[in-house]
């Protein structure tokens, strides 16, 4: 699987002041909407929603604005371009956004207005995100990634082994391959996985019902819920909410 040591993502905007910085990490500037001009040591770029950048770890860079403006920052890890693909990023920092990272770029940036994204989903969505600026097409492994990132986010939703594909742009024989090889697994039986995790987490931490969890989790209902609970765990949601609630708390 394709991992990033860290990284982390935010919304930004730029004034007229031309300040500077620098940092250990390398940083994606990434305009939603409005112009944003960058300097990068001795190279001056105009960034746009068709035109983003990447500043290596360590460059000095300065960025201004002449209006209003809103852009994607993407803060990674410098041992994430050691070699391989990415590395040829720091060669040429400023890029050209195609269709495919242009629409990547807008959901991130969707999901960035509307909550602070989950620490999953950005671990899945950067990899694929590198791989698109930085190849003619990603790799499957990227894609994967970052379909496992949006399933944990949102396990509840009707996925199907198809639906999965679809998300992933590979076909299905392609995802059941992958999941063989990257997780020894089969899409069907990690899905499965992903639900139950979420269902324990609820049973856990909250008080809604288990008909309320089941649904909220992607089961078709509170029987399917406990058909798998007792066939994976030994247990029914009802014994694992109680067993939970007993538990003393950890000290402080």
């Amino acid at each position: 699987m394709t991992l990033l040591p860290s990284c982390d993502m935010h919304l930004r905007s730029y004034d007229r002041v031309h300040w500077g910085d620098r940092h250990d990490f390398a940083q994606l500037v990434l305009p939603l909407h409005g112009e944003v001009v960058l300097d990068i040591e001795e190279r001056r770029g105009r960034l746009d929603p068709l035109h983003g950048a990447l500043v290596a770890p360590g460059a000095g860079h300065a960025q201004s604005s002449p209006g209003a403006n809103d852009s994607l920052i993407v803060d990674v890890d410098g041992g994430a371009f050691g070699d391989g693909p990415w590395q040829r990023l720091l060669e040429r920092p400023f890029v050209t956004l195609g269709p495919a990272a242009r629409k990547l770029v807008e959901f991130m940036g969707l999901m960035t207005r509307e909550s602070v994204p989950s620490r999953a989903l950005v671990h899945g969505w950067v990899p694929l995100l590198l791989d698109t600026l930085s190849l003619d097409a990603p790799r499957t492994t990227s894609r994967l990634t970052a379909l496992l990132a949006r399933i944990e986010t949102a396990p509840g939703l009707a996925w199907s082994t198809e639906s999965m594909a679809r998300a992933a742009n590979l076909s299905v024989s392609r995802l059941h391959a992958l999941f063989r090889e990257e997780l020894d697994s089969t899409p069907h039986a990690w899905l499965l996985g992903c639900r139950l995790d979420c269902a324990r987490g609820m049973l856990t931490d909250g008080a809604r019902s288990v008909a309320d969890i089941a649904i909220a989790c992607g089961f078709s209902d509170q029987a399917s819920l406990t058909r798998a609970m007792r066939r994976v765990f030994d247990t029914t949601p009802a014994a694992y909410r109680r067993a939970a609630q007993e538990k003393p708390p950890k000290p402080q």
